[in-house]
């Protein structure tokens, strides 16, 4: 995969070798650059709203990823809580059950 800088590079060096090469006029030279530079200015403005919308994109599925292990995390600690509310309800009988013993009834 080629890297959109590599592209952009490419393009500013190609246009300098045509200015350096090209046996024309300077209006027609100076017509060349000004159409090359903004053909330059587009690609570069394009790459790097193809650049924020990636960005973008990967913001919104970890945001998203996050989410959802989040609720997963949040379901998981439910159910432990409602064992530990559990074992310690049991417990809390067995202990109110030894206290009766202590207990005289008049």
């Amino acid at each position: 995969m080629i890297h959109k800088g590599a592209i952009v590079l490419g393009l500013l060096v190609g246009a300098g070798l045509g200015v350096l090469l090209a046996p024309e006029k300077g209006k027609v030279t100076r017509d060349k650059l000004k159409k090359e530079g903004k053909d330059i200015k587009d690609q570069i403005t394009e790459d790097f709203k193809e650049v924020k919308e990636d960005v973008s994109k990967a913001a919104k599925s970890g945001k998203e990823k996050f989410n959802e292990d989040f609720k997963d995390f949040r379901s998981k600690a439910s159910y432990k809580t409602e064992q530990a509310i559990t074992f310690l309800e049991k417990q809390l009988a067995t202990l109110k059950e030894k206290n009766k013993t202590y207990q005289h009834t008049s």
